[in-house]
């Protein structure tokens, strides 16, 4: 009965959130800057990355949509590739403080411990200023800022809304399929998909 009732809520979640409209935000234009503290204290701006393609991946570790694509290692799987290409990878959660997915900076650590996640950066954004800027609306929502600083991607990781692990391997990935454009010099032939996944828990 949980089951079948998480199921229905988890539908219910992706179907409201896939027609979001988006922020201004778009390829083509400038990412905006910001400056974010991180999980390990320190702080991060995106311009501290100019020069290097950087994936903005918005994160809850309590979204079922998430912890598909982490207890399946294809997250981390995809956060080694790409780093060890010199692609900066920055994970963000913009849960509010007030919301129980919350997690602070040490239980944050935790979790990616535990899941074996080693993004470049950690970030948290408690006000949701980042995300409402961005205009993300889902956990996992993905951008691609080039080394210009301006955006080239944003959208879902893949083309499979499900919470089923087993979708995985016949999925288009997005992400690495506009990564993998990138590194070899041509444009991101998809470069605005549709997201989905949990509502982000903002504060307003």
């Amino acid at each position: 009965m949980i089951g079948i009732v998480r199921d229905a809520l988890v539908a219910c979640i992706a179907l409201g959130l896939v027609g979001a409209a988006y922020a201004a935000v778009a390829p083509g234009r400038p990412a905006p800057d910001f400056a974010l503290t991180g999980i390990d204290g320190k702080p991060y701006r995106l311009s501290d990355f100019r020069g290097k393609y950087v994936v903005l991946e918005w994160f809850n570790s309590e979204c079922p949509f998430v912890q598909k694509h982490y207890e399946s290692g294809n997250m981390q799987s995809l956060q080694a590739k790409y780093s060890a290409k010199d692609v900066v990878w920055i994970g963000i959660n913009s849960t509010s403080p007030r919301h129980s997915n919350y997690r602070d900076p040490a239980r944050s650590q935790a979790i990616l411990k535990e899941w074996k996640s080693n993004p470049s950066a950690f970030l948290l954004d408690p006000a949701g200023s980042v995300g409402q800027t961005y205009g993300a609306r889902t956990t996992p929502h993905m951008y691609i800022v080039d080394p210009s600083g301006n955006l080239v991607y944003m959208g879902g990781i893949d083309d499979k809304p499900s919470i089923s692990a087993r979708d995985i391997p016949g999925a288009k990935n997005y992400v690495a399929k506009a990564l993998d454009e990138l590194l070899a010099g041509k444009p991101v032939s998809e470069n605005s998909t549709r997201p989905y996944g949990c509502s982000i828990k903002y504060a307003d």
